[in-house]
């Protein structure tokens, strides 16, 4: 894994690989490196925090494995399962060959070969390695404290095998999007970070690095719009994604400019919700764009 000196240097390392952050983010990742806690990354949907794990995966040349969180997910999904059709063959395969020692068969049935890694297992077995548990508010109660525990100590006992331990701890990102509230116990294991939608400037400097064939002036009326939109009593008020998105798709019409009608036209770039669209198109969108120049 890279070495990484100060939060300048993770600042400029993560700068390089297209992702822009503010000096409070780049100490908090500077931290989590250093004292080897999970990163826990809390706002709306569409404010980079998945994109952030992603970052540090390319500027710390590591693998990023990452856990999709959802309603009902176990260990099992998680953390590692046994693969029950390649033990079946190998025990049909032993009976044929007439081996007959019972515990011979079963030391051979579990053994390690036939343990599937899923992307916990997989993480602490990979060293080094940058682990995304993204969505954690979408899991249920049980598995937060299943993953609490693993992330306590970086280890998990498997009955059969015995406990297998982490050579160094991967680095570990945490999104949620506050659909609920996470346990503080969980918390109080991680650094903490709110990821806040950014400013005008941050934001046109971000969609200028993701998007450099987008003239200046789309990226900037672009930007413009988005932030008006945000002060909006909206359903889902859109992330930075959803700007990127929208400059993206205008791009893609050809535009080097937007216009109020324009606008209009491409607002399902933007927004996912119809009342949120009607809402968009009752602004006065021109006048808008008329405070950026149009």
């Amino acid at each position: 894994m890279t070495h990484i000196d100060g939060p300048a240097q993770v600042r400029a390392r993560l700068e390089e690989t297209g992702y822009l952050v503010d000096e409070g983010l780049a100490v908090a990742c500077f931290l989590a490196l250093r004292l080897h806690r999970p990163l826990f990354c809390e706002g709306d949907a569409g404010v980079g925090k998945t994109a952030l794990a992603s970052a540090l995966a390319e500027a710390l040349d590591a693998p990023l494995i990452r856990l999709q969180c959802h309603e009902g997910i176990d260990a099992s999904q998680a953390l590692y399962d046994w693969d029950f059709p390649r033990q079946l063959l190998h025990l049909r395969a032993a009976e044929a060959a007439g081996v007959t020692d019972a515990d011979r068969l079963e030391g051979e049935l579990y053994d390690r070969r036939f343990l599937i890694a899923r992307p916990l297992l997989h993480a602490l077995e990979t060293h080094p390695s940058v682990l995304l548990v993204d969505e954690i508010d979408r899991a249920d109660d049980e598995f937060e404290a299943f993953l609490l525990e693993l992330l306590s100590e970086f280890s998990v006992t498997i009955p059969e095998l015995g406990t297998l331990r982490a050579e160094r701890p991967p680095v570990v990102v945490l999104t949620s999007n506050r659909t609920r509230e996470v346990h503080d116990a969980l918390k109080r294991r991680c650094l903490y970070h709110w990821f806040d939608h950014p400013g005008f400037a941050r934001e046109l400097a971000i969609v200028r690095r993701r998007l450099p064939e987008v003239s200046a002036r789309l990226a900037e009326q672009v930007t413009a719009l988005v932030q008006a939109l945000r002060g909006e009593d909206l359903i889902k008020p859109p992330g930075v994604a959803e700007t990127i998105d929208w400059a993206q798709a205008l791009d893609a019409l050809g535009a080097t400019e937007v216009d109020a009608e324009l606008a209009v036209a491409t607002l399902g770039s933007v927004l996912k919700y119809r009342e949120d669209a009607e809402r968009a198109r009752g602004l006065d969108l021109a006048a808008v764009l008329a405070v950026r120049g149009a």
